[in-house]
């Protein structure tokens, strides 16, 4: 397995239960962090988590301790607004499920949001991870999915990494109850595992797909999209994936680690075997 790593060149790392979990940073990340770019292995963080924008994003990370730079970041909200881009290009009016701080990044992209009323008609109906989600916008959405409006979202996970004593319903969750209620499944589910997520990192990286390790800790997001886009899959037991889910899952992910800090020390010992004698 250590020819697999001796050929990585870029870390596509998901955020949330794999550097940190909810507000807190692991303690062995920023250590992993450094040692990947001592070995020249460059990295971009990947989040299904569209609840903040790359400003919030790029604020959260130095609060954290991590610089980082916008083209080291991409989230599920920008995945969405290309994928809308591209298959949607005359829509400019949206009515999403989703915080303030993403509803800003599509006002940037240039879309309007319509208000919670039958008046202000949307041209697309987005349903994301929304923390301020409320029960009437919830029945507007409802309400426009079943009118036939295109029902786009951002993402498919269930639940919502945190270290907080609670359950975040993220987006998947929210897609079911819409589903379920209006008969109508989501037209398309971005974020990961849709291709979309690392199809612009390979691009821009000129990297073949055996270059790319896809990092995260959820197999039906994070290991999916490995295994669809040819990457290596490096799934880690520090967010939801337990390790008796790890050990049964089909297709088995390359690589199942407790964190990245043995990540960190794989890729270390498969460099090394490089370094001329």
């Amino acid at each position: 397995m250590n020819a697999k790593l001796r050929k990585i060149r870029h870390l596509a790392l998901d955020m949330d239960g794999t550097i940190y979990k909810g507000s807190t940073l692991f303690d062995f990340t920023k250590d992993f962090l450094r040692s990947a770019r001592e070995m020249g292995i460059s990295y971009t963080f990947l989040t299904n988590n569209p609840s903040k924008s790359m400003v919030d994003y790029l604020a959260k990370l130095k609060d954290l301790g991590i610089e980082a730079e916008a083209s080291q970041l991409y989230t599920s909200t920008q995945c969405t607004i290309e994928y809308l881009l591209e298959n949607y290009p005359t829509a400019k009016r949206i009515f999403p499920l989703g915080t303030p701080s993403m509803c800003e990044e599509f006002k940037k992209a240039g879309y309007e949001i319509c208000e919670d009323s039958h008046l202000d008609e949307p041209d697309v109906v987005i349903v994301a991870f929304d923390m301020t989600l409320s029960f009437e916008r919830l029945g507007r959405a409802g309400w426009w999915i079943k009118k036939g409006k295109p029902f786009i979202a951002t993402n498919p996970d269930y639940v919502c990494p945190t270290d907080q004593p609670t359950m975040w319903v993220d987006c998947g969750s929210l897609c079911a109850c819409l589903q379920a209620a209006t008969g109508r499944a989501p037209d398309a589910i971005l974020g990961k595992p849709h291709p979309n997520m690392l199809r612009g990192i390979l691009q821009r990286h000129s990297l073949h797909p055996s270059e790319l390790a896809m990092v995260g800790d959820r197999t039906y997001t994070d290991m999916a999209m490995a295994q669809c886009a040819g990457a290596v899959g490096v799934l880690v037991l520090t967010g939801e994936t337990t390790a008796e889910e790890a050990a049964v899952y089909s297709p088995k992910p390359d690589f199942i680690l407790p964190s990245i800090k043995e990540l960190g020390q794989k890729l270390a010992e498969a460099k090394q075997q490089l370094a001329p004698v």
